[in-house]
């Protein structure tokens, strides 16, 4: 489902990248092929110095479908960028990458916090993230941050992922499935 970036990829998510359902919200935007090249191999040398973690997602094929990022890695704590390419929209696979990136960063990175900034304009991605039951708005409390994001206009709401809230989840889910799996057996 996730694997680390790879200069391989770059044909067929540049390719999903530009399409314009997509482009107008991707972080790392490249306005030709070769400069995706250019800003992904960026994205991985600055993995190597720990500033961000980046992973192409895949599809159930290995095809790659889109990236997920945590930047700005601070104090345990970073912001999440993430796309799909639009054929992939609404298929399910974001839930499937955020829960495997998570999985990676609260589990084996010692990251404590990620931080979502989502254009208000970006009703999909809002809806997206408020569905997710460990996810906060926290544009009241972690206002320094959302000031500090919206210092050019009122253009971003953050939510925010804590450790702790996301294991809760996690062990709940994982109490749940092994419950269910019980009940089959019986």
């Amino acid at each position: 489902m996730l694997k680390k970036r790879d200069l391989h990829d770059c044909h067929a998510l540049f390719d999903l990248m530009t399409h314009p359902d997509v482009f107008p919200f991707v972080r790392q935007k490249a306005n030709c092929y070769d400069e995706f090249m250019f800003i992904t191999k960026q994205t991985i040398e600055a993995e190597e110095r720990g500033e961000l973690i980046s992973r192409t997602i895949l599809d159930e094929w290995g095809a790659p479908i889109g990236t997920i990022n945590l930047y700005d890695i601070q104090d345990n704590a970073g912001f999440l960028g993430t796309w799909l390419g639009k054929p992939y929209h609404g298929k399910g696979y974001n839930k499937l990458a955020k829960d495997a990136f998570f999985e990676e960063l609260f589990f084996e990175t010692g990251i404590e916090t990620i931080f979502m900034r989502i254009r208000k304009e970006n009703v999909r991605s809002q809806k997206a993230a408020e569905k997710l039951p460990y996810v906060i708005l926290a544009n009241e409390t972690r206002k320094s941050v959302y000031d500090q994001l919206n210092a050019n206009g009122d253009i971003y709401n953050l939510y925010e992922i804590p450790k702790d809230l996301y294991t809760l989840h996690v062990m709940r889910h994982g109490a749940a499935a092994q419950e269910s799996s019980h009940l089959l057996e019986a």
